[in-house]
């Protein structure tokens, strides 16, 4: 009895999962209590962030908050972290939480609309670079004035939507492979090569699109939350902010732009797979007979989605509401003017981000540990005692490599705050402040596209529904945003050293 109750723990310990992972997440959770409780602090510390960075990587073996949160429990019971400082992070990024519960949801009752528009964009522009560079453009445009995140749920819901038409439509026709275990079991072996190539269409679209809102988030004050923070510290305003930020933020948007056309020119790393033919017609029948099909209540139905995208717009844009209320807003009128009034119904908009929800929350914990322990202060020490004329590229890169493996939201606030110190106490100029607030910014921005961690919207798309339909795991990104990190970070260190 004793046996088979020890043999059914071991084999609900995190489901499915391979027995290799279970046995190396259950190795961590031996390994950290010895390493903390022999001494060494700061190597026990380090080696938290590299397991949690671990079970990211493995997000299609096993979500990530289960695995992250006994690590994270476990931090706080050795006492790397306290419950206290958990909460202090969770409070400081209570609007992210708040965006993530409602604005995602929001965008959830207007997939009708998306799904509606993008379709005739996708079928009106042929070319897959005019395509791609659209993307790439219009996620920077809006991520200037809106959340990333926002504009990430937007990317995530089109594809889902495309993904779906044509999933729908191929399981109609009665396909069957008994090779697939992703959901696509209604999909013929003949029509595999269609199935993925469209997957590797929708990733390079997707990825570009969220390359784009780290070119546009860099560029205003209200494009990341970060920048706030650093713009409140330095005194500047919306128009002071982006002309400071431009000697670095304009060439990088310039090269981003040009990076995207040239990988779906060459088709490196991933990039330049075309829209097949046959997924066209599928897509376009679909808008066709949609169309023929369309009632008043449906032409209504597009009619207050689009009236509320355009007071979610404005609303963004000029910072009426914390933008979390914003989503509120969004779901209260989406769902009081098309008539859904269930609980149930409303229900089903909250599940893409609750569980990311709870991971953020658990990926908070973490932060609190690299700050009760200090982690990030030798190489703040070690910056501030370079030769001013390095420090901007040296905080420019020692930013880029932390937000790669930590918040970029917490190392913003950890470096502007050291930087203001500095200068409150004479060891900087004021001069030299600006030029480093502008090397924190452009640092904890760009070069943090390289890692899905890096990134909130990058970390809520690889645990999205989205990342197993279309194959985007950890690595797949890493290398996708590989081009993308050379390019931009080479050119921000070139523009720092020629503006500064």
């Amino acid at each position: 009895m004793t046996t088979s109750l020890f043999h059914a723990f071991g084999k609900n310990f995190l489901g499915n999962s391979a027995h290799w992972y279970k046995a190396t997440i259950l190795a961590f959770l031996v390994i950290n209590p010895v390493i903390w409780y022999a001494g060494f602090h700061f190597a026990a510390g380090w080696l938290l962030i590299g397991e949690f960075i671990f079970v990211l990587a493995m997000a299609l073996k096993c979500y990530p908050l289960q695995p992250g949160g006994l690590l994270a429990i476990e931090a706080i019971l050795i006492g790397m972290t306290s419950t206290h400082s958990v909460m202090h992070e969770v409070e400081s990024n209570l609007e992210v939480i708040l965006l993530l519960v409602f604005m995602v949801a929001g965008i959830y009752f207007m997939r009708q609309l998306l799904l509606y528009t993008f379709t005739k964009l996708l079928l009106g522009v042929k070319s897959k670079m005019a395509l791609s560079l659209l993307f790439c453009f219009a996620a920077a445009v809006l991520s200037a004035f809106l959340d990333a995140l926002t504009v990430t749920a937007v990317l995530i819901s089109i594809a889902v939507g495309f993904y779906g038409v044509y999933h729908k439509v191929a399981s109609g026709k009665k396909f069957h492979d008994e090779h697939d275990h992703s959901g696509d079991h209604a999909v013929h072996e003949y029509h595999r090569e269609d199935l993925e190539t469209f997957r590797a269409f929708l990733r390079s679209l997707i990825m570009h699109g969220a390359i784009g809102t780290a070119l546009g988030g860099v560029a205003t004050l209200v494009g990341e939350p970060q920048n706030l923070l650093i713009a409140e510290k330095a005194g500047w305003d919306f128009a002071t902010f982006f002309v400071k930020v431009a000697p670095v933020s304009v060439p990088t948007f310039i090269a981003g732009l040009a990076t995207c056309a040239l990988l779906e020119k060459t088709g490196w790393f991933g990039y330049g797979a075309e829209l097949p033919e046959e997924v066209r017609g599928i897509l376009g029948d679909f808008q066709a007979e949609q169309e023929q099909k369309m009632t008043r209540e449906d032409v209504a139905s597009l009619i207050v989605q689009a009236g509320v995208a355009v007071l979610l717009i404005v609303s963004l844009a000029f910072h009426l509401a914390a933008v979390g209320l914003i989503g509120l807003m969004v779901i209260v009128l989406l769902t009081a003017f098309n008539g859904v009034i269930e609980e149930h119904q409303i229900g089903h908009a909250f599940e893409e981000a609750l569980p990311f929800t709870a991971l953020l929350v658990v990926f908070f914990a973490i932060v609190a540990v690299i700050h009760e322990q200090h982690l990030f202060t030798p190489v703040t020490d070690a910056v501030l005692h370079l030769d001013p004329a390095i420090q901007p590229v040296m905080l420019f890169i020692a930013n880029g490599v932390l937000s790669m493996i930590s918040d970029n939201v917490f190392v913003a606030t950890v470096y502007i705050n050291e930087m203001l110190a500095a200068m409150e106490q004479g060891i900087i100029s004021r001069e030299q402040f600006e030029v480093l607030a502008v090397a924190v910014n452009t640092g904890t921005n760009l070069p943090s596209v390289a890692t899905p961690n890096g990134q909130a919207a990058f970390l809520f798309l690889l645990t999205s529904a989205l990342a197993p339909l279309i194959r985007l795991s950890y690595m797949r990104m890493l290398i996708m945003a590989l081009p993308y990190t050379i390019v931009l970070s080479g050119i921000s260190i070139a523009a720092i050293l020629v503006a500064f």
